[in-house]
């Protein structure tokens, strides 16, 4: 049985508001006063899912991290997200379907907060290769703040056929891409859309470029040349949510 350890507040709600079924064994600080830890131990006692206490040693061995806020909680992996998971989501779509596409984005940072941002703009999926690309690991989900377990994330076996499969059903593709001359606030990004972003540093790769219908920029009137990939997503899909809601 495939198993990951979670932690952090928004992480272990998330998943205990979604699929407490998940949960294995938790893990909490021993001692510790704090309001929020305790309002989550007594969520986890309501779902019969026990706790045990113990010293933060031990949770940051157990997290390979520091971070963990004082609880980790080891869970069954969540079912795997697919091409056929993804074509059922879009045929139950009531609304243009709102996709980000990462091409490649292999840093768990920048994954997470990818994520997280993808959930407050509301999008309906997000979308990432399986092989070369950071994956749902206890980093990624600590840092999308629950966005993890509330907005789908899809891995694909080949980008460009998927995304080839989507422009077949109507979604148009529009990559940020750094040389270009239009703007993400010339482009249209009403409709069914998918918001292409490249790999830190490298961009897109030239299959998925060619791939997308329009390719854009994002206007940097300041010294650096580039802006972090999960901050150029931000721009990028909150200019989609100001033009969808207009």
């Amino acid at each position: 049985m495939s198993e990951q350890r979670v932690y952090g507040f928004h992480a272990i709600e998330a998943i205990l508001q979604h699929e407490p079924e998940r949960i294995l064994d938790v893990w909490v600080l021993s001692g510790r006063d704090d309001k929020r830890l305790d309002s989550i131990c007594e969520n986890l006692s309501r779902q019969g899912i026990s706790q045990q206490k113990t010293k933060r040693e031990k949770l940051d061995e157990l997290a390979s991290s520091t971070r963990h806020q004082g609880i980790v909680a080891n869970c069954r992996m969540a079912s795997t997200r697919n091409e056929n998971f993804l074509n059922q989501l879009l045929d139950g779509l009531n609304e243009p379907a709102f996709l980000l596409i990462l091409d490649g984005v292999t840093d768990p940072h920048n994954l997470g907060a990818c994520l997280r941002t993808a959930d407050a703009a509301g999008v309906h999926a997000v979308i990432a290769p399986k092989d070369n690309a950071a994956t749902l690991n206890a980093t990624v989900r600590k840092v999308a703040s629950g966005a993890a377990e509330t907005t789908p994330f899809i891995a694909v076996t080949n980008l460009a056929r998927c995304l080839r499969g989507l422009k077949e059903r109507g979604i148009w593709l529009v990559g940020a891409a750094g040389e270009v001359e239009t703007t993400v606030y010339q482009q249209d990004l009403t409709g069914q859309l998918g918001v292409v972003m490249g790999a830190e540093g490298k961009g897109l790769r030239r299959l998925t470029r060619e791939t997308c219908d329009h390719l854009i920029t994002i206007p940097m009137p300041g010294k650096v040349e580039s802006l972090n990939v999960s901050v150029a997503t931000g721009v990028c899909l909150f200019e989609a949510v100001r033009q969808r809601t207009l």
